[in-house]
């Protein structure tokens, strides 16, 4: 599950479309622009908070030359600029941009001076960490804390904007952690629980299933729109993700580079179930220890306890990222970087972790927030730390959501941030047809509709009900960047905005994302007979994700060099062949499916599934579109972008 969010009072601010509203001198306060969380009404009220309660907060400190950074990132981006690929080392975004050791040491002050233990300050400057209780937090900031309900949970968050001393106003970009809006982010696939429990629940394929696309028709069953459909395929396997993208036989395998894969939690088999995997099913490419590292951020101990989030489905989200970007990138080194729960906060800290020193050439997140209702405190936050990753020449790749257009989950369409980002690649999802040789047949965009077999009749009839699909849109809160002017459709780019304002749309580029067309993972999962290794298909654009990022990865060691932020690049040659058009196709499989998920026990479960299902208001289409972006990576004339 994602969230959604609703901006309003806006203008654009260097690429930034967020509150205008300043922050106004009151009594000696100033005050936060938008750092109430619109869910947080009277009317959602349920109790006060514990005023003994403890909670850890970030102060993010904003960039003493915010425009200046921005400037610079995208000179070192684009590729008409003359300082193209003249990155920054970290040290030198720090010393140019970072807010100043006495900026940091004034907010230090105010906290320690407010009660507050001080936590570490990370290298770039970029915020300071405080742990204390909700009544110190209420005074420090002004506000009263309260327990409100949204979206099934009961969540803490102050009852109007939070407030700062009016001379650390200049110096304060947000807060993040006073409330928990944060606790609602989900991975995009499944849903579990935290690293103290058991793996997640078991799940296998059913038979049939095929071993590439068309293999096996079902005959048995009827027609559906008048056709006998294929069985969908039990999940491709490495070597045919690399033979349909045409990053098999080009050597180098990624070698040199180092991909870092940010999720929530650490799944203790992580590591062992990436190299069984890949012994059973890629054993040409092993997955050796020394290619694997991990870093693990610690549960603060003082802090509250976070509620459980539906955690466990990181388990498989970490398996899926790990094994699908060994899967494209043999030859690249992993970097797992688990943060300490599944809110914002915490995957931040393990971004700007990366970041702040240059862990990893590039970076695969697979999770996100349904729509963009989004404090506007993470928003400040998290677009900084995609600035200095540019600078420093660090490709930020997210998964553009697996609700389509949203309007099923949200009531109305809408992006999903953060993959809206302006400094990130948003990767969405495509539907794939891998015939007997490993070549692509076709791929499509990925909207599924499924109709169930039922009394001998598909209910409901062609195309079905939408149930999953890759995530797109036009964003509120970011205007088009300089890199889609001249390459997104008018229509598309002032989609949901207002007069004739143009927002950034997403998604950048595509791989094959649907479940129905995916990939064979192995993970350890709990069965009814104990716990053990099994493997089982899975998608969602939390595999579009990595499957792009060890692309690039194959292509930056061919090509001698780190691409960076990939955006402009990739839209100034988008009418080269280095990147396909993914258009309509209508086509649709037949999928049988375990009713317990694991055996046929309980019986089977037989549909068809609808790809690029129509009925939304996003759509495949020739050239760039809302669903797939630019298209998909054309193998050697993609790997050898210039």
């Amino acid at each position: 599950m994602r969230r959604a969010l609703t901006l309003f009072c806006s203008v654009a601010l260097a690429g930034l479309t967020i509150s205008a509203a300043p922050a106004w001198a009151a009594q000696g306060r100033a005050v936060i622009p938008l750092s109430h969380p619109l869910w947080a009404t009277p009317q959602t009220k349920v109790a006060e908070a514990n005023p003994a309660s403890k909670l850890s907060f970030r102060v993010y400190l904003a960039m003493r030359d915010q425009a200046g950074a921005e400037a610079a990132a995208q000179a070192v981006s684009d590729p008409s600029s003359g300082a193209y690929r003249q990155y920054l080392t970290p040290g030198q975004v720090t010393d140019r941009f970072a807010a100043s050791d006495a900026t940091v040491k004034s907010v230090r002050d105010w906290l320690s001076a407010s009660g507050f233990g001080i936590g570490d300050v990370p290298s770039n400057r970029a915020y300071v960490e405080a742990t204390g209780t909700a009544d110190q937090a209420e005074k420090a900031f002004g506000v009263q804390l309260a327990k409100y309900r949204v979206d099934g949970q009961v969540l803490r968050a102050a009852d109007k904007e939070l407030s700062v001393p009016a001379d650390l106003a200049g110096s304060v970009l947000g807060v993040i952690g006073v409330d928990q809006a944060s606790q609602l982010l989900k991975p995009d696939h499944t849903d579990g629980s935290p690293s103290d429990v058991p793996p997640t629940a078991g799940f296998r394929n059913a038979q049939p299933c095929g071993d590439y696309y068309g293999q096996k028709i079902d005959t048995t069953d009827p027609a559906y729109g008048g056709q006998h459909l294929p069985y969908a395929p039990c999940g491709y396997k490495p070597g045919q993700l690399r033979s349909a993208y045409g990053v098999d036989n080009v050597g180098f395998g990624g070698f040199g580079t180092t991909v870092a894969i940010v999720d929530a939690f650490a799944s203790p088999t992580l590591y062992a179930d990436a190299a069984e995997y890949a012994r059973r099913n890629d054993p040409s490419h092993p997955l050796q220890k020394w290619q694997f590292a991990e870093k693990i951020f610690p549960t603060n101990s003082e802090a509250e306890p976070p509620d459980r989030c539906d955690a466990a489905g990181w388990y498989g989200e970490q398996t899926l990222d790990v094994e699908a970007v060994h899967a494209l990138a043999p030859a690249a080194n992993i970097l797992y970087v688990g943060g300490s729960d599944c809110q914002d906060p915490s995957l931040d800290q393990a971004l700007n972790w990366i970041v702040a020193g240059h862990k990893a050439d590039l970076v695969s997140n697979s999770y996100g927030d349904s729509g963009e209702d989004i404090p506007a405190s993470e928003v400040r936050s998290w677009n900084q730390i995609m600035v200095q990753a540019a600078l420093e020449g660090i490709g930020m790749y997210f998964s553009s959501g697996d609700s389509g257009d949203n309007a099923a989950v949200l009531g109305k369409p809408s992006a999903d941030f953060p993959a809206t980002s302006s400094w990130v690649t948003a990767v969405g999802g495509t539907s794939l047809a891998i015939g007997a040789n490993g070549k692509k047949i076709f791929e499509t965009g990925w909207e599924t509709g499924k109709s169930v077999l039922t009394n001998g009749a598909y209910v409901p009839g062609p195309p079905g009900n939408f149930t999953s699909g890759s995530g797109g849109g036009t964003s509120v809160i970011y205007d088009e960047p300089f890199y889609q002017r001249g390459s997104v459709p008018d229509t598309l780019a002032r989609q949901n905005q207002n007069g004739n304002h143009r927002g950034r749309v997403v998604p950048d580029i595509s791989t094959v994302g649907d479940p129905n067309t995916g990939f064979l993972i192995g993970q350890t999962q709990t069965f009814p007979d104990g716990v053990y290794y099994d493997q089982f298909r899975i998608g969602g654009t939390s595999l579009s994700s990595p499957v792009f990022a060890g692309i690039v990865a194959v292509s930056d060691s061919l090509d001698h060099f780190h691409h960076g932020f990939l955006n402009p690049l990739i839209y100034a040659t988008a009418k080269a062949p280095s990147i396909s058009d993914v258009t309509h196709v209508e086509a649709a499989v037949e999928r049988v499916d375990y009713a317990n998920s694991v055996d046929a026990s309980s019986g089977l479960i037989v549909s068809a599934r609808k790809l690029d299902y129509p009925n939304l208001t996003i759509h495949t289409t020739a050239g760039y579109d809302n669903v797939t972006g630019l298209g998909s990576p054309n193998g050697p004339a993609f790997l050898f972008l210039p």
